[in-house]
This record gives C-alpha cells, structure tokens and sequence, in this order.
C-alpha cells in the first residue's frame, strides 16, 4: 500500500484546491483485453474484422466515434451504431466482471489522493454503465466527487472536452488539475485541457507511445499526493 509521510501530504499549496482526473480504462481497470475481445467479437457479427493494431489506435475513444470510423460511414444508420454500441458495451460488461481487473495500486493511490485534501473525478469516454462498475467494484464512490462519461460529451479524446467538463464540475481551474491517462489521445486531450499529464504505461501501450505526457510512470504505485501536487505547481509557477 502506498504511504505517505505528514510533509509529503501537506506539501501542497494550500490556498487553493488541487484535483486529479482519472481516465477509467486502463488506469483504474485493466480492461485491455475485455475491450479488445468485445470488440472483435462485434466486428466479427458485421463481417467485417477488427486487428489488434486498428483497436489500439482508437483506444481511447467514444464508442461510437470508433464504430462511425471503422465501419459506420456508409455501412450503418445512426440508430444501428447506437445499437451497435449498446451491444458491445454491454459485452465488455460481461467478460470483465468475471474476473474485474483493478489497476495496482488504484486503489491506494485513489485513498491517499483523497486523504490529502485532493478532488477527484473520472474522465472516460466508456457510458456510465461501464464507469459505474469500475467505481463500484472499486469501493470508490465516497472518493469520488466527479463521473463524467462519454453520455457528458459530445467530442471524444484528443478532444479535451471530458477534461474541462470534469474540472468545471469539480470546481477547480484547469491548470490546478492532473490528468492520469493510458492512451495516446488522452495525454493529448489533458495537454489541449492545459492540465498536467501523467501517463501510466499500461497493456497495449509504450513509453514512447505516451511521451507528450509531462510524467510517464509505469505503475500506479510511483504516484503519490506530493509528487502529483509538485507536477501540478510546475506548471503554475
């Protein structure tokens, strides 16, 4: 479990409140292989295939952006992929809870973070049937004092707009938020937001992959309150 001393947790500025914004899948759930088997198994039903490569480059995204691209211009209807959508979620649903994969040290870092005075949302462009399993199974709804999910927006990543919606939510200005993200669109989504990035390099992804990020970590486990409040004051000051 991660720890922190007194000075490490109140070593953040205290005039003003600090908040970190969480992507959902794969930063609190390691929901990789759900949603890539979820996903294939959909492409599979249209006969038209899904690569491992294909879904990792649009990792990141609304649902129903990923299906508009792939197969949605000039082979489905808008109420056909919004079917389309609620059948492939409703699948990831079903191969994660078998076994739900939480992220190491989420939840930890989740109780530290809130310990310390931090606000804290989830920003994932999944619905909020999907984020609130992964809160659920998590213990983490009394942590949590922000859900903002793909039903809040209207642009997915490297859109920012999750980003800014969640901070508008919270009540904390953009350049006083962390953004702890996975994908490639999403490190660029908190860059546009003007948060500091932090990327966790999860299955599917490299450090190169996720180097626009102002932190690249490789475990949860490596955060903590004070280093997250000394990337967020790098920036201001």
């Amino acid at each position: 479990m991660t720890t922190n001393s007194p000075t490490e947790v109140h070593s953040r500025p205290t005039d003003r409140p600090l908040a970190v914004i969480f992507d959902m899948d794969g930063v609190l759930v390691d929901s990789y292989r759900a949603h890539l088997q979820s996903w294939q198994f959909m492409a599979d039903e249209l006969g038209k295939g899904l690569t491992e490569a294909q879904f990792v480059a649009t990792f990141g995204r609304t649902s129903r952006e990923i299906i508009a691209e792939h197969w949605g211009a000039d082979f489905l209807t808008r109420e056909e992929i919004a079917d389309f959508d609620r059948r492939k979620e409703a699948l990831y649903r079903q191969l994660v809870i078998q076994d739900f994969p939480v992220m190491d040290g989420a939840i930890e870092l989740i109780g530290d973070l809130h310990a310390a005075g931090f606000r804290l949302a989830v920003g994932s462009s999944g619905p909020p049937e999907n984020v609130a399993l992964a809160v659920e199974r998590l213990d983490a709804a009394r942590f949590f004092d922000v859900l903002v999910t793909g039903k809040d927006v209207h642009r997915g990543k490297p859109d920012p707009q999750v980003f800014l919606v969640a901070a508008e939510r919270l009540g904390v200005p953009p350049a006083d938020c962390a953004v702890v993200e996975d994908a490639p669109v999403g490190i660029l989504a908190a860059n546009a937001a003007k948060m500091a990035s932090i990327a966790l390099v999860s299955t599917g992804h490299t450090p190169e992959s996720v180097s626009d990020a102002r932190l690249v970590v490789r475990t949860l486990r490596e955060l903590s309150p004070a280093r997250i409040a000394a990337l967020i004051g790098s920036r201001i000051h």
